[in-house]
Formats: C-alpha cells, structure tokens, sequence
C-alpha cells in the first residue's frame, strides 16, 4: 500500500488496493485485545477507531480522497473518493458475532466504480465493478428469482412493521445483509431505521446492482450520494417485484424508528 495511485487505474486495481486495506485491518484486529466502546462520537468502538487508522492512510496514500463513518471527510477534491466504513456491524463485532464488515466504495463522477465488501469475521469477500459484474471469492453471483413477497425471506435493518414475507431476520450489518441479496441469500432487503448513511450502503449498492438485484429507496430518492449525514432508506431484492411490495408495505405501514440497528 503506498505505492501511488494513478488517475488512469482500472476497476482491477482499485480493488487489488482494497483488499490490502481489508487485508490489513483484519491484521490489526487479530491483535486487538479492546474490543469494547472508544472515546469519541457515540455508538464508536476501539476496533472503529483501528479499522479507521489503517484504512484513511492507506487510501490517501494511493492517491485516492476518503469519506469515513469514524473520521469524515480527507481530500474529497481527488478525482475518485472512497466512501469506507472501517467497521460495518461493530456492535456486532464486540459481541463476537460473526457477522461484521469492512465496506469500500469508489466513487467518480458517475457514481459509484469499484466495492469490496468483506466479512471480516470469515473472510468472504464481495466485489464488484462497474459494467463487469459482481462476485463472492471470486464467482459470479446472482440474486433470487423470488417474485412474491408472500414467499419471501427479508433481512431488515431495526423492526419492521409487519411485512407479509414468509419470515423475517435481523442481523445489523446493512452491507452484509445487502450482499446476502445481492448473492442470493435472501429474497429481499429493506432499512425500517431513521436511514443508512453512504458508508453504510454505497459499497453494496454496486454489488447488488451488478449482481442484478433491484435497489431504490423508499422515497424515490437517489442513492448514490456521498455528503454525510444524508441517510436513505434502501430497499433491495432479487426481483423488482418484491422490492416493489416490500416498498409498499414498509412506506404505508412504518414511521422512522427512533434508532437503528445497524451499528
């Protein structure tokens, strides 16, 4: 890492550059004996804080501008901004459920390039680029072909209102929960919160769009926008079908909840 980063770099080694940072962070965390709350905003964990401190180096490093969840924004007038969150799920991450993430979203002028999403408690690693397609260690995914609401399994981010879906899980890492659409897991995704932020969703956005998942927002609003602290409330799934009803039943049914789950 370090070694420069040139305006000209393809999808390949943007990714390649991600998963050293991922790389590393699982490094640091295998040393880490603190995985409890740190001293700064709230809801911030010690393992927050050292995902963060490698991460931000490594990518200013390279060329690129960063947006961080735990330390904001680093030259964002580069001509390609990683949007990261260090740890995605980190309340998770300091219960020792295996189910937290590193997140890396490149993005240009045209939105978002280039994601990585890695579960930094087994390993598996979600990418995608631009045009190309998305993969799971390596193999090409795609989402469920479910198209009944009815017959679906949802992931949701905080409670839901009752949803119609066959059943229901909670599991409070959104881009987790937003690759397990992209790769088939599940049928459907939707955030019943106040919203997730970009470094929540941007980097499985990509994943799920390439994959050929349906993705929007509640409210019709865009979603690939990096200025913190605007928050969407992402609905996915395999099908535009039950995005659609799980649009419909969420939208009708549930005012924003006081607090999210995802954390």
């Amino acid at each position: 890492m370090g070694a420069g980063y040139r305006r000209d770099v393809d999808c390949t080694s943007l990714l390649a550059l991600f998963d050293e940072v991922a790389t590393a962070i699982r490094g640091e965390l295998d040393r880490l004996a603190d995985w409890g709350r740190a001293d700064g905003h709230e809801g911030q964990y010690v393992h927050d804080v050292v995902a963060d401190d490698v991460a931000v180096p490594a990518l200013l490093d390279a060329g690129l501008g960063v947006i961080s969840e735990e330390s904001g924004g680093h030259r964002v007038d580069r001509d390609i901004v990683v949007v990261v969150d260090p740890i995605d799920g980190s309340t998770n991450a300091s219960l020792g459920l295996p189910w937290f993430a590193t997140s890396l979203a490149a993005v240009d002028q045209q939105g978002v390039v280039a994601a990585l999403v890695v579960n930094q408690a087994i390993g598996v690693r979600y990418t995608a680029a631009r045009g190309q397609g998305a993969w799971r260690d390596g193999a090409a995914i795609a989402p469920s072909a479910c198209d009944r609401l009815g017959d679906a399994i949802v992931v949701v981010n905080d409670l839901p209102p009752p949803l119609g879906a066959r059943q229901f899980r909670v599991y409070g890492a959104a881009a987790l929960d937003l690759c397990a659409v992209a790769d088939g897991t599940f049928d459907g995704f939707v955030d019943c919160g106040v919203g997730l932020a970009p470094w929540d969703y941007l980097g499985a956005l990509l994943v799920c769009t390439e994959a050929g998942a349906a993705v929007g927002e509640l409210a019709d609003r865009p979603l690939e926008v990096i200025e913190a602290p605007d928050r969407r409330s992402v609905v996915a799934a395999g099908t535009v079908a039950v995005r659609d009803q799980l649009r419909a039943v969420v939208s009708a049914q549930q005012p924003a909840s006081p607090a999210a789950v995802d954390g």
